[in-house]
């Protein structure tokens, strides 16, 4: 990869100073660029490393101090979107695929449009409809009456399991699972658990996201649905029944338990969990580690198990850092009460 300085800065309206003739080969991060790298500046808790770089380029934020000599700037109002705007452009990677592998099954009802890829051992089940240029990497196994749309990228061993539908530009990683049973059981007389069985299936919209070692369970009856725009990190387990509105996002070890909504645009932080049967409203933000325990339908953040609005979780969790002190003086209160108490009976 070779690109100019000044293609570079028109492409993210930069104002540039420095070589305009300079050519980048490649991105990297501040503290590990080399010559010909281009890097980027937005926090500063990363400036300590600006006198070392070495990187021939960086984008800044408008009015940064340029008081290196050697390095051509970039200034922009948003250095980390401008930068991710170059990875986009010129170093988004290409995940080469070309053809259907010998060693694929495929069955002869599935219907492949045009430019479909299939990789090694790949099995497409009777039923199947994949979209134009579709890439289906290898081992990947898609069951019986799946749907799956046009320009999308199932990487190595995904199983997606029979009568689900993928919409079109959606990305699954390695290791996930669509379609798996809900996590649904009944005691009989003895005390045993009865399986319920699984009839309903996964419906995932367009351009979404899946992480490795995402766990979507299919409904018990109807859909569980994801819909158009969701990120979902690796290791989220999502039960059956679920509910995820537009473009909200869910990070790492989070579990959502069945028959749960969620809005739009909600953001749930690493190793939250939520209840099931209960409802979050649109633009709601649950924070790391939180547990949530009954519906929010308030935009805002929330903090804690059971998760509460963020001020109140905060005063919540001050007060618990004060309680050696709370005791100690309660403990004072209770000796001057009782010395009262002595001095009352002695008069």
């Amino acid at each position: 990869m070779k690109i100019n300085i000044r293609e570079i800065a028109s492409l993210i309206n930069g104002t540039l100073s420095g070589d305009s003739n300079l050519f980048i080969f490649n991105v990297a991060k501040i503290e590990d660029a080399q010559n010909g790298d281009l890097t980027f500046l937005y926090l500063s808790s990363f400036e300590k490393y600006f006198s070392t770089t070495k990187a021939s380029a960086i984008i800044v934020k408008t009015g940064f101090s340029k008081h290196r000599n050697d390095i051509t700037y970039i200034e922009v109002e948003s250095p980390e979107k401008s930068f991710f705007t170059i990875l986009k452009k010129y170093f988004t990677p290409d995940f080469p695929l070309i053809g259907i592998d010998p060693s694929a099954f495929i069955h002869p009802t599935a219907k492949l449009a045009e430019n479909v890829a299939i990789g090694k051992n790949v099995v497409i089940s009777s039923g199947c409809k994949i979209g134009a240029n579709t890439k289906v990497f290898h081992n990947t196994v898609i069951s019986e009456n799946v749907s799956v749309g046009s320009d999308c990228l199932i990487h190595a061993n995904v199983s997606i399991r029979e009568n689900c539908f993928i919409g079109s530009r959606v990305i699954i990683h390695s290791g996930t699972v669509v379609g798996s049973d809900g996590f649904g059981y009944t005691p009989n007389d003895k005390g045993e658990y009865e399986k319920i069985p699984q009839i309903g299936n996964v419906v995932i919209e367009d351009d979404v996201e899946l992480g490795s070692n995402v766990s979507i369970d299919r409904a018990a009856m109807g859909s569980t649905i994801i819909k158009r725009g969701c990120k979902i990190d690796n290791l989220v387990q999502i039960a059956h029944n679920v509910i995820l509105g537009e473009d909200t996002v869910i990070s790492a070890q989070t579990g959502i338990s069945g028959s749960t909504k969620i809005g739009k645009h909600c953001i749930l932080a690493g190793q939250s969990g939520l209840v099931g049967h209960i409802e979050l409203g649109d633009n709601v933000v649950i924070t790391a580690q939180s547990g949530v325990s009954k519906s929010i339908l308030k935009p805002g953040y929330y903090l804690g198990s059971p998760a509460r609005e963020m001020k109140i979780a905060q005063k919540i969790n001050a007060h618990i850092h004060s309680l050696p002190d709370y005791a100690k003086k309660i403990s004072e209160l209770e000796n001057e009460i009782k010395k009262i108490k002595e001095n009352l009976r002695v008069t």
